[in-house]
């Protein structure tokens, strides 16, 4: 996939409508923190369209980009932040499971799990939530220059057992920083681009 076109094309809020897009939508589903604007924007090859921030929780609304007039990537509300209220965290939980049923265009949905760590309990509930949309997750474990090459299948396992993944689940390691395992979903999303369902 050969990205040239980006644009961010709309925002919803709590309070707003799921937009009615023709094009394929792609989501990107992932606790406070995990890397996801850092992986969106890498995916984009671009610096800070996906705002990145040191203040997790910083996504509170939907955000749908355009890429090349071809699909969009729907980058979802941060999950499992302590510091925001219980109220505001119901509000971002419905606000991502009307998504997840509402969407006529959405084809896949990426979980960012940070590699380091054994799925949470956040992570575990958001997996099942999509299988039970009827899609079948794949996992981008995120962070991964932050651990040794020799760690790696160690980390890929403990987060499959964790989710009670099945061993068709994809997980596929990466680093924003290095840009491993960018390919790999490049050649996921050419899928979707060629209107492929998983």
């Amino acid at each position: 996939m050969v990205i040239k076109n980006v644009a961010l094309e709309t925002v919803c809020g709590i309070t707003s409508k799921i937009p009615d897009n023709a094009l394929p939508e792609v989501a990107f589903a992932g606790k406070s923190n995990v890397g996801k604007s850092s992986l969106i924007n890498a995916l984009m090859n671009r610096k800070n369209l996906a705002r990145t921030s040191s203040q997790p929780g910083k996504t509170q609304t939907i955000n749908f980009y355009n890429i090349n007039n071809a699909l969009y990537f729907v980058d979802l509300p941060g999950y499992g932040y302590a510091k925001v209220s219980l109220e505001i965290k119901a509000k971002w939980g419905k606000m991502i499971e009307n998504y997840l049923k509402k969407s006529k265009q959405l084809k896949l949905v990426f979980l960012l799990i940070d590699i380091r760590h054994e799925p949470s309990e956040n992570d575990r509930v958001m997996y099942n939530w999509v299988k039970d949309m009827g899609f079948a997750p794949v996992i981008i474990a995120t962070k991964l220059d932050k651990i040794n090459r020799s760690q790696i299948q160690k980390q890929v396992k403990l987060i499959r057992e964790g989710l009670k993944a099945s061993s068709e689940t994809v997980i596929i390691p990466f680093s924003a920083e290095t840009k491993q395992g960018r390919d790999e979903i490049y050649a996921l999303l050419d899928q979707v681009d060629l209107g492929g369902t998983t």
